[in-house]
């Protein structure tokens, strides 16, 4: 017992008296003359050979071990001074003021899945050199870039050609400057081929990133490998105005009805029928859900199909994940598997009705199962027929098999009042 009174109150004072990074380590621990960092050696002596790399951290160069460790005793792993998440915040500041992006690495406290505290073979103790500390946690990427065809030459030439490792003040993306200033530091956007290129637009102030794939791509130009026609065939004053003209990014319609000139088949059909997806109508219109110029998504969408339905239907995507049974559509962000992005003449924009399109993946009738269709009547309300949905939800719930309820009993009792107990 009064050892362990003993060493709490030890603990307690060295935490009183060493709360910090020690900046006169030799005279509060007392230090034998000349001693900083050799009685650490001797017993690990490992850190000989470490402490021959060709980048030493500074603590470790100048044997200042009690930078980061207490000697004695210490809340945190290591005998660390601090948080392992924090200890490098005591001396390294590198998130700045008002950051518009920052490395979630660095803002977890994991410089250590980038850094070596000690000391490493890289420069700034860095585990791996250029890109390929990067693709060690960016992999598909890293991937995509090694097989595109056209490669963008910063890239090759490391990450942090554009992008800062830690944080940027300046753009999104940890992106040293933001689009289009970034680029135009290396691309003229005045010179007369670069002119010609964009079709005597003056896109020196636009977006570049709308048409070109940063990383690379396998399309001329990097444009994303998905590029709509007009573009493709520089066909630009198709949608916009003459580019003499004051506005000439101006469309030359909005919303849905510039594209009815190229795709008034699909256009049609889409008013033909009794559901309208309302994005359609919007001002947006199609831009509600796909991108004008080039994508890295089939059919120019803006992102993935899960990513674009989210953004609208939040509350349905954040549900759907936290569900015990998982939906397969769902899950994989199939939701076109189901539903039509622009109409249809079932209720809730599905393509088919509800008992032929769960159908499609769940042959039902081959099995044993509640009688369904128009004829059978739900018994909680008369103007509907008893379907799929009358007893399970497609986007998930929190019982098995995507039930409203935990017991299966309770389910049937909701019309089968009778048997209820």
């Amino acid at each position: 017992m009064h050892s362990r009174i003993f060493h709490v109150l030890l603990l307690f004072t060295v935490m009183l008296f060493f709360p910090g990074v020690p900046t006169d380590a030799q005279e509060k621990l007392k230090l034998k003359p000349g001693a900083r960092g050799k009685i650490c050696l001797e017993c690990h002596v490992d850190f000989q050979d470490k402490m021959k790399s060709p980048s030493v951290h500074t603590p470790v160069k100048t044997g200042n071990c009690v930078g980061c460790h207490n000697p004695h005793t210490s809340w945190n792993g290591k005998l660390l001074y601090a948080d392992a998440s924090k200890i490098c915040s005591r001396c390294h500041t590198v998130i700045p003021d008002r950051a518009l992006s920052v490395h979630q690495v660095v803002a977890n406290g994991k410089c250590v899945l980038c850094h070596d505290t000690h000391a490493a073979q890289f420069k700034n103790n860095l585990n791996k050199n250029g890109n390929e500390l990067c693709f060690s946690c960016h992999k598909a990427l890293g991937e995509t870039i090694a097989k595109v065809k056209f490669k963008h030459t910063p890239v090759t030439k490391g990450c942090l050609t554009c992008h800062a490792s830690h944080a940027s003040a300046k753009a999104a993306s940890l992106l040293r400057e933001n689009v289009p200033a970034l680029c135009t530091g290396c691309h003229n956007s005045t010179n007369p081929s670069f002119l010609k290129r964009h079709m005597n637009y003056p896109v020196g102030n636009a977006r570049c990133t709308v048409c070109h794939n940063p990383h690379g791509s396998n399309t001329s130009g990097i444009l994303y490998d998905t590029v709509h026609k007009p573009v493709a065939n520089k066909m630009c004053s198709q949608c916009h105005l003459d580019p003499s003209s004051p506005k000439p990014f101006q469309t030359k319609k909005e919303g849905y009805e510039l594209c009815t000139a190229c795709h008034s088949t699909m256009m049609n059909e889409t008013f033909g029928k009794k559901h309208l997806h309302w994005p359609v109508v919007s001002k947006q219109g199609c831009l509600s859900c796909h991108t004008p110029h080039a994508a890295p998504e089939s059919s120019l969408l803006k992102g993935t199909k899960i990513k674009i339905c989210g953004s609208c239907h939040a509350d349905t995507v954040e549900r759907s994940e936290q569900v015990k049974d998982k939906h397969a559509p769902v899950t994989e962000g199939k939701c076109n598997a189901c539903h039509s992005p622009h109409s249809s003449n079932n209720s809730y924009l599905l393509k088919k009705p509800v008992v032929e399109q769960c159908g499609m993946c769940h042959d039902w009738v081959k099995h044993s199962s509640h009688p369904m269709g128009e004829k059978i009547r739900d018994y909680r309300n008369k103007n509907l027929s008893v379907q799929c949905l009358s007893c399970h939800s497609a986007h998930g719930t929190p019982y098995k098999k995507m039930l409203f309820f935990a017991e299966i009993q309770n389910t049937c009792v909701q019309c089968h009042e009778k048997f209820g107990r």
